[in-house]
């Protein structure tokens, strides 16, 4: 389905960056990270936002959640170069890098700031994973009526069970769904800004 997007809209990747990326993930990273980099390039020729999460944690670990179910499961843990983003992605001095301390993009951030500086109404997501950062940046988008792009080819998980169910399940109801390509054809249809 082609996207529709309003006229202010921005880009954001998230968790492109070399510690997530090397995790076994359904889908190739190397190809997540190569359609996120065709995006920005897109979002950067139409003077449109690029917007970057990474997740990271302070030298102490104490910033890291420590719910009991959280410490059931297995912590990432990477050192200063996981935190760096993926260099394919070509990040400037006019990128919005966004460190978060969880899951989701917008608690504990400034990234709804940044956006709404901006003016900013709509925006389209990417990245890893589909089931984690991306579905609750989607969950927390549509909850401050961000009008929200999800980019189905653009987007993988660790598990493809918690990958399908984000898309067949949670983001047609928060989301519209489109390809890099038709979301880079949505952007050149508007022409020049």
């Amino acid at each position: 389905m082609p996207a529709t997007l309003d006229q202010a809209t921005a880009l954001v990747l998230i968790d492109l960056q070399h510690g997530i990326t090397a995790l076994p993930t359904a889908h190739p990273a190397d190809d997540i990270v190569r359609r996120g980099a065709a995006l920005a390039n897109a979002f950067r020729e139409h003077h449109l936002p690029v917007v970057a999460t990474r997740v990271g944690f302070s030298a102490d670990g104490g910033d890291v959640v420590r719910t009991r179910t959280a410490a059931n499961t297995p912590m990432v843990t990477f050192g200063p170069e996981g935190t760096v983003m993926r260099p394919e992605l070509r990040l400037d001095e006019n990128a919005i890098l966004i460190t978060k301390r969880g899951w989701n993009a917008f608690y504990g951030t400034e990234l709804d700031l940044q956006l709404r500086r901006r003016g900013i109404t709509g925006i389209v997501l990417a990245g890893i994973s589909t089931s984690v950062g991306v579905e609750s940046a989607a969950r927390a988008a549509a909850e401050r009526d961000y009008q929200l792009a999800i980019v189905t080819d653009a987007v993988t998980d660790t598990d493809l069970g918690a990958h399908n169910n984000s898309l067949n399940a949670i983001f047609p109801k928060i989301a519209e769904l489109a390809t890099t390509d038709e979301v880079v054809a949505a952007l050149d249809a508007r022409g020049p800004q």
